[in-house]
């Protein structure tokens, strides 16, 4: 146990969005006295989105907690082996094993989860269907803030969901995974499965996959909680 609660935190965003769905998170963890760099993926390749992560974390002196949102759990997974990583926390995020990709983990969901509107490849990128991202994305988020993230869909590189992992932090790092009850991305047994595997410490909240965005307290918390190493 460290005498003291880790001050530096590293923010990764998922498929579709920015880093700029982070502000709430960011303004509780600031107001606290956190460190917080949050990453901008360019969410063309895993490789790429690990290198802007891993630019973040070595930014910092001291150790620092890896926070990753749905996709961006890919992300913190293969960039969290970076030696002042202390602890990784998953926000309805992906959690791969060796070998496993975005595509490998979506290849056979639960029975009768939703299905993810996302629209056939354009370019090699992908979108969510405009009119269904509310549903789909940000059910508790507020009806004109979810209209905007819906008309500022970041592309989604294919290849970034073709990115394996080769090393998983999360077996060298303790690791906190808040589970969405409400997520209409990724099933929440899902979720539980990939947490479990993990040995991740779980806290479950009402909440869709835009948790981060529509409930920042709960992100903050859990947050505060790898910081300070208490499970």
């Amino acid at each position: 146990m460290p005498e003291e609660s880790v001050k530096n935190v590293v923010l990764v965003h998922g498929g579709f969005v920015d880093g700029s769905g982070w502000q709430g998170v960011y303004d509780l963890l600031t107001a606290d006295g956190y460190s917080v760099k949050i990453v901008q993926n360019p969410t063309v390749s895993l490789a790429g989105d690990v290198a802007a992560t891993k630019m973040a974390i070595n930014a910092f002196e001291g150790p620092v907690v890896l926070v990753g949102h749905s996709y961006g759990g890919v992300v913190v997974t293969e960039a969290g082996t970076e030696e002042n990583v202390a602890a990784l926390v998953y926000i309805a995020g992906f959690v791969p094993d060796t070998d496993e990709s975005v595509n490998t983990l979506i290849a056979d969901p639960p029975p009768g989860a939703p299905v993810p509107p996302i629209l056939p490849p354009q370019d090699g990128f992908l979108f969510l269907d405009r009119e269904k991202f509310a549903a789909s994305f940000a059910g508790d988020v507020p009806p004109g803030q979810a209209a905007f993230m819906a008309d500022s869909q970041v592309p989604w590189g294919v290849d970034a969901l073709q990115g394996t992992v080769t090393k998983p932090a999360w077996r060298d790092r303790p690791s906190w995974y808040l589970l969405t009850t409400e997520d209409r991305m990724i099933p929440p047994a899902a979720q539980q499965a990939m947490s479990g595997r993990a040995g991740s410490a779980v806290t479950e909240v009402a909440a869709s996959h835009s948790v981060y965005v529509s409930q920042p307290q709960a992100v903050a918390s859990i947050i505060k909680e790898a910081a300070a190493q208490r499970r």
